[in-house]
């Protein structure tokens, strides 16, 4: 038997337009809101992830006083839409101070009848997709880019990995977001500037071409329509070299436990995930090699992400 290409839940299947239908109806859709951001934060601190604690000391800390935004930058419609059960998605501070726990707590799901510690969860999470970027991923890497990458916990741990993996290689790594509140986050987590971080568009960064060996998209394009997402590849081909790759880590539409997940779950997701059909009916692989890659190898990394790693000729 085939396996399914993307879950009943997306897309213009029945459950799917029922699921839209209740999130269209406000009265519904603010529940909806209510209710995943209490079940992300309680199962959160069930687990020992200190999320309130973390945005008290965030807003005790005078890091608002820091916010430095691109005068150049101006935020597409598609980026100023409820996310996350943020009324202003990612342009605000709460969603900033949380985003650290959420990573957190959306690692510990991957392995939910495993005995492990959120940052053990985020440790494994993070390894999987630099075990499949070792397989398939370009040889030698100097210059990283890590587009979208929110308050920097995939930065850090790219730029950790690669200087482990390449001692006495110096590896320059980048940190571009498009919310200012997430970058100012990301510096404050950095304290050493081991890390570039810039405010910018992923899909018109201001970079030079032929700049860098390696681009990543970790959790990014399933938070973007897919028109965003094919600009956004357009501009990794420009500033990858030669040889460079391109890695995206994203949800599986292929995988079974996305595909399975209960009712409340995918309804609270979709709920505060408003691309969410857009992504999961997209061939990103078709997209990337439309783009100019060499044909990409897609990875199922853990039980319910995908790693993509495609090689710029």
């Amino acid at each position: 038997m085939q396996a399914k290409i993307k879950p009943d839940w997306a897309g213009d299947e029945l459950l799917s337009r029922l699921v839209n239908q209740l999130i269209k109806t406000k009265p519904v859709y603010a529940l909806m809101k209510q209710q995943a951001r209490q079940v992300l934060i309680k199962t959160a601190e069930k687990k020992g992830i200190p999320w309130r604690q973390t945005c008290t000391e965030f807003e005790r800390s005078g890091i608002k006083d820091e916010l430095a935004t691109n005068p150049n930058v101006a935020y597409p419609d598609y980026y100023q839409v409820p996310f996350h059960a943020y009324d202003q998605g990612n342009l605000c501070w709460q969603a900033a101070f949380e985003a650290e726990s959420a990573t957190y707590a959306m690692a510990l799901r991957i392995w939910p009848d495993e005995t492990l510690t959120y940052p053990a969860a985020q440790a494994r999470l993070r390894n999987s997709f630099h075990h499949v970027l070792a397989a398939y991923g370009p040889e030698s890497v100097s210059d990283i880019l890590d587009l979208g990458c929110s308050v920097g916990l995939s930065t850090r741990s790219l730029q950790r990995y690669y200087s482990q993996l390449q001692p006495g290689h110096p590896v320059r790594t980048v940190g571009l977001d498009l919310s200012p509140y997430m970058l100012a986050v990301a510096k404050v987590r950095d304290p050493q500037g081991k890390i570039e971080w810039r405010h910018a568009l992923a899909e018109a960064t201001g970079l030079r071409d032929r700049s860098f060996d390696l681009i990543t998209l970790q959790f990014v394009i399933h938070e973007l329509p897919r028109s965003a997402t094919r600009s956004v590849l357009q501009e990794a081909w420009r500033l990858l070299r030669p040889g460079g790759g391109l890695a995206i880590l994203d949800n599986n539409p292929q995988s079974a436990v996305m595909q399975n997940l209960p009712p409340v779950l995918f309804t609270l997701m979709k709920s505060t995930e408003p691309w969410s059909d857009d992504y999961y009916t997209f061939d990103v692989a078709a997209a990337i090699a439309a783009a100019g890659f060499a044909p990409p190898v897609t990875v199922a990394s853990d039980p319910r992400h995908r790693t993509i790693v495609a090689l710029k000729p």
